[in-house]
């Protein structure tokens, strides 16, 4: 894994860019122009800085959370921005689960891809990315209401139900149930 993923951001599109939180610093936000960013953390206070708007979904990294409940808004609020000639940043703690799946929301919604095509394109600017199975299933809903189709679906792995997408990744893999958290290995 490529640590150094996890200090940088990642350029999505013109209008939109992706990082964790420890990336986000007033130097790289000035230099690559970001007049909006949308913090998805519940701990992380917002960088305060001129001319800088910021809004903060206090949401947790859990399968159960209902991220979809902001795809269209934050969606959205990214396409305003950038109608108005501006950029927006999104992040959460790492940058690999929330924020993904707010940039492939409106990967899907505005630039007109697929969820597949969301996934593919933002996982060759951030290779960090992987959404949780519940955002994943959010996702693959969202698809669904705005084609009326599907290109990702969930499909039983060795370790469980994940999205299509990750099934290659997952197929040497095996479910260690854990005492408290579970865990999966390569075998």
């Amino acid at each position: 894994m490529d640590l150094a993923m996890f200090t940088q951001i990642a350029e999505i599109s013109p209008c939109l860019f992706l990082s964790s939180a420890a990336a986000v610093k007033g130097e790289k936000i000035r230099t690559l122009g970001i007049t909006n960013i949308i913090n998805l953390t519940l701990e992380i206070p917002n960088l305060q800085m001129p001319n800088l708007e910021c809004i903060q979904i206090h949401i947790d990294d859990s399968p159960s959370a209902r991220l979809g409940l902001y795809f269209d808004r934050c969606a959205d609020k990214i396409h305003q921005v950038e109608r108005k000639g501006g950029k927006t940043l999104v992040h959460c703690v790492a940058g690999v689960s929330r924020s993904a799946s707010i940039c492939l929301a409106y990967l899907m919604k505005y630039e007109r891809m697929t969820l597949e095509q969301a996934f593919r394109h933002t996982k060759r600017r951030r290779s960090v990315i992987h959404p949780n199975v519940g955002f994943w299933r959010q996702l693959i809903d969202y698809e669904r209401r705005l084609f009326g189709s599907n290109s990702v679906k969930m499909v039983k792995s060795s370790i469980g139900w994940v999205p299509s997408v990750y099934y290659q990744e997952t197929k040497n893999m095996v479910w260690l149930p854990g005492s408290r958290t579970s865990r999966y290995s390569y075998y």
